[in-house]
């Protein structure tokens, strides 16, 4: 089994990356976004967390989060996630991925991937290479032509707050984008 080590730096930024079981399009139903909003929004309830930037594209998600000084603790909010969404969305009729045997008798679903790939930010500029990454995904996986178009991200906020123009990496007018080629290359799960 490969030794996964984590990097906890308390009260540190972190970038993720989050897949479901056998990459099933499990977002692209409302239901299954509300729900992942209200498993969020408990846990950061008990276990506060800030959400720099996400976006949610069908099959997986990637967010930017900034823990409490002092606290790394990072993987147990995220099983409380996964726990939380599972349970509301098997018990509201949504279906699982087969899984092992194994993984059964561990009492896993087949709703998430077992693991996430995770990032420390390093400074600024590093934040800025991965919220930039996040916000163009959805152009990346040809789900839409310019990142304003996708609505299951934290760009309009963005935008509202001055960090971006509305039409940032936008060929809506027939503009040939070229991507910067300051995204980070090291983002796994893709």
């Amino acid at each position: 089994m490969p030794n996964y080590r984590r990097l906890f730096q308390p009260g540190g930024m972190f970038f993720f990356t989050v897949i479901t079981e056998g990459r099933r399009p499990l977002f692209a139903r409302e239901s299954a976004r509300r729900y992942l909003h209200e498993a969020i929004r408990r846990v950061q309830a008990r276990r506060p967390f800030d959400v720099t930037a996400i976006v949610l594209v069908p099959e997986h998600l990637h967010c930017i989060w900034k823990l409490p000084e002092g606290d790394s603790d990072y993987s147990t909010r995220w099983a409380c996630i996964k726990l939380l969404f599972s349970k509301q969305w098997l018990a509201a009729g949504g279906r699982e991925a087969a899984v092992s045997p194994s993984r059964r008798r561990q009492r896993e679903r087949g709703v998430w991937q077992k693991r996430f790939w995770e990032h420390t930010i390093h400074d600024e500029e590093d934040m800025i290479h991965h919220v930039n990454y996040i916000h163009y995904n959805p152009v990346k996986h040809g789900l839409v032509r310019c990142p304003h178009a996708w609505p299951h991200s934290s760009f309009p906020r963005w935008v509202k707050e001055g960090y971006y123009l509305a039409d940032w990496l936008c060929d809506c007018d027939g503009h040939r984008v070229i991507p910067p080629d300051c995204f980070p290359t090291t983002v796994c799960g893709e």
